[in-house]
């Protein structure tokens, strides 16, 4: 393995991604600092995470702590008719954890001291010795390696492959958690041991467990998770659906709260029409629902130079196979294993792209058969074994 000490890498974006990498990095010897464009802190962002083998891979292989204290799981996956009785069960056991939990326990092990908060990264240059970044606050820094993990909006993206830019899907997910001891006791029963889906016409919604935000993991004591998956016209029912309380077009995701309360509340309406009544009941009981336009980005390159894209930054993926997290560890670790091999950095990224650019593709190209199933023909099957979460393929 070839050491990496006396080297700087800088990762731009200080999400679950980033911290991978900063992590691996770090591993081969690189002096590594994190820079993320958002002012305050990210802890209690986003919802519940699928944990997949790479995912979880950091904590099993290199860190004291232990994918048991940051996730919680169940044995079956289930389906679920519009008055509650299970049309499909079958043993398929998963673990998942809330963004939070996973996002506090990588700071944990990277440290606080190299992870920079509000630095917007605006552009690069390179050279044949390393990379220049520059900061819209006027800083400069120049590393031997940047590794951009700035998620799906990533400006970088549109100088490293120019002609990838984001298709929408033509829906969108509403996203929430909800205290298991908010729901009633059948409802309780019915959802603690599994994922379970609920079926509508061109509409589909999941429901699983995941850690509470003090890290309860014990039947009772977690967060129901969803997502629901409705579709909207792109264009102006779309640009309405998302424009914040302030008045200003989100990109891609409105937080909770931030979302207009007469679309909550026809969302709400909906929910009781077309959704099992143990679904309809997680929505029902969420306080405060947020929103996230479904889009597809697929990158045609993630490296230049000593410059390289990861996760969401280079491509992004439906959520449907539950495989966003696992597909930017899984770029880490590729990463990771190139330079780990090669005293070039250009030379090891020339090498390790090709891999990731198919990996991309192929989870691209099955999550948009998989969207199609659900939200346009109507012609997913219950416990089809296309259907199952995966980021190599169906449960794998």
């Amino acid at each position: 393995m070839f050491d990496w000490s006396g080297h700087r890498a800088i990762v731009i974006g200080g999400s679950i991604g980033g911290l991978t990498t900063a992590l691996l990095l770090r591993r081969l010897g690189f002096d590594v600092e994190i820079f993320e464009r958002t002012p305050t802190d990210l802890d209690g962002r986003g919802g519940g995470i699928v944990l997949q083998p790479d995912t979880l891979r950091w904590f099993v292989e290199c860190s004291q702590q232990h994918p048991e204290t940051v996730s919680t799981s169940t044995q079956f996956v289930q389906y679920l008719d519009m008055d509650n009785t299970v049309v499909h069960r079958e043993v398929a056991p998963w673990s998942y954890t809330s963004w939070g939990t996973f996002y506090r326990a990588l700071l944990a092990d990277f440290g606080t001291e190299g992870y920079h908060l509000g630095a917007y990264a605006a552009g690069f240059d390179q050279d044949a010795d390393g990379v220049e970044v520059r900061f819209t606050s006027g800083r400069r820094e120049r590393a031997d390696l940047v590794v951009f993990a700035d998620g799906i909006g990533s400006p970088s993206r549109r100088r490293i492959s120019p002609d990838s830019t984001p298709e929408y899907s033509g829906y969108v997910g509403w996203r929430g958690t909800v205290a298991e001891s908010q729901v009633t006791p059948q409802t309780f029963e019915l959802l603690r041991d599994s994922i379970s889906y609920s079926f509508g016409p061109h509409t589909h919604i999941n429901v699983y467990p995941i850690p509470s935000s003090d890290g309860g993991l014990a039947p009772g004591q977690r967060l129901l998770n969803y997502v629901w998956y409705r579709n909207v016209t792109e264009g102006y029912a779309l640009d309405e659906l998302m424009t914040d309380k302030r008045g200003f077009i989100a990109g891609v995701s409105l937080h909770p709260g931030q979302v207009q309360d007469r679309f909550v509340d026809e969302m709400r309406s909906a929910a009781a029409q077309v959704l099992a009544p143990a679904a309809a009941e997680v929505v029902l009981r969420t306080e405060q629902p947020y929103l996230q336009a479904v889009y597809d980005v697929e990158a045609h390159q993630m490296a230049m130079g000593r410059v390289a894209l990861v996760g969401d930054a280079a491509s992004a993926a439906r959520p449907h196979a539950a495989a966003g997290t696992a597909k930017a560890a899984a770029n880490a670790w590729a990463l990771y294993d190139a330079l780990s091999e090669s005293d070039d950095i250009a030379e090891a990224l020339a090498k390790w792209e090709p891999g990731q650019l198919e990996l991309a593709q192929r989870l691209i190209r099955r999550v948009k058969e998989m969207g199609t199933r659900s939200q346009v023909t109507g012609t997913w099957v219950p416990g089809s074994p296309d259907n199952r979460f995966g980021l190599y393929g169906p449960g794998r």
